[in-house]
């Protein structure tokens, strides 16, 4: 069985609020930043487009494994660059598939050019679990009969 439910329904679902910040500050300004809203990636907006994505991956492979500063350091020389997105019409299995084979744990979602939202692996596991939840109660009660109120009873 694969999912219909699209990103777009998850955004819905979950909200299209994200956190953004330029590329021109600095990866400890950024840090705070996802310290402070308990997030672990932020998209990198230069004026009002995408330009990438800086997450807790970037900074420790990008500044702390080669030994750079993390308050001279700009988010700009450390972003994902270009971002992978996706648009809001993609299923959850094909997200789920897009993250895994690019290693990325945060997908921005955009429509015609404008950010829509953002969603993690998290996000997207818990709709999926939630999703074949809802699929096995309604089995089991099909199998049962108990979606008419009938009992079925075995001497």
């Amino acid at each position: 069985m694969h999912s219909t439910i699209t990103i777009g329904q998850v955004l819905q679902i979950k909200g299209g609020d994200f956190f953004a910040i330029s590329p021109r500050a600095t990866a400890y300004e950024a840090l705070e930043y996802m310290a402070e809203k308990n997030i672990g990636a932020l998209l990198v907006v230069k004026g009002r487009r995408l330009a990438g994505v800086f997450s807790e991956r970037d900074y420790a492979r990008k500044v702390i494994l080669k030994g750079k500063s993390s308050k001279s350091t700009t988010v700009g020389e450390l972003m994902s660059c270009p971002p992978i997105c996706a648009g809001p019409a993609l299923t959850l299995r094909d997200c789920m598939v897009l993250m895994i084979n690019n290693h990325i744990r945060h997908l921005p979602i955009v429509d015609k050019d404008a950010i829509i939202g953002i969603v993690s692996i998290g996000d997207v596991v818990k709709m999926i679990v939630s999703e074949q939840d809802t699929t096995i109660q309604v089995l089991e009660s099909y199998v049962t009969g108990n979606d008419c109120g009938a009992r079925v009873y075995c001497p």
